[in-house]
């Protein structure tokens, strides 16, 4: 318990909002690929691959980051060794969300024709990511609890809502410089 302690101390928890840009961003890209497939079972199949690649593969490979986590400047570690999880911890991890995940995918293909049975396919994914709000030291969701998992926050990435803002930011400041210059 005292090494969680210093653990969380040492690395801080990441917010859900940048959690949430993070999924969204693998999500869509594993998403736009595998709704190429028409076949159900064939999607599913291309879709539960393409996510462990992205988010086990990559993630292994990657200093605990994919591409959704780094441009967030998220990674993931094992809060019992405090290192990156190992490919079993992330295929448990990750084999959880894809059902998930997948299930949200069909959830936005039947786009509001039937939004009960659409809320009961999304049902999943949203309670595990709700999850995380009733965890105050570690913001762990669900698939993390079962697996022992942590999303915490780092230094080596992009800073893709850093940036945004900033962006906009700029551009608030010029709009309103030329409002008031042509006024």
């Amino acid at each position: 318990m005292y090494s969680e302690e210093i653990l969380f101390r040492r690395s801080p928890k990441a917010p859900f909002d940048r959690r949430a840009y993070a999924f969204l961003i693998d999500f869509i890209v594993v998403w736009l690929i595998s709704s190429l497939v028409t076949n159900i079972f064939l999607e599913f199949f291309v879709f539960t691959l393409l996510w462990w690649i992205l988010r086990v593969i990559i993630v292994d490979k990657n200093k605990g980051q994919s591409l959704g986590r780094w441009t967030m400047d998220l990674k993931i570690i094992d809060l019992r060794f405090n290192r990156l999880p190992s490919l079993l911890t992330l295929t448990k991890r990750e084999g959880t969300v894809a059902i998930g995940a997948f299930l949200a995918m069909i959830a936005l293909k039947i786009n509001f024709q039937d939004f009960l049975l659409m809320m009961l396919f999304a049902t999943p994914l949203l309670l595990d990511g709700l999850t995380i709000f009733t965890d105050d030291q570690y913001n762990q969701s669900f698939h993390d609890r079962i697996s022992g998992t942590m999303i915490t926050q780092t230094k080596r990435g992009f800073s893709l809502d850093l940036r945004l803002k900033k962006l906009f930011k700029e551009a608030r400041k010029t709009w309103q410089k030329n409002r008031k210059k042509y006024k």
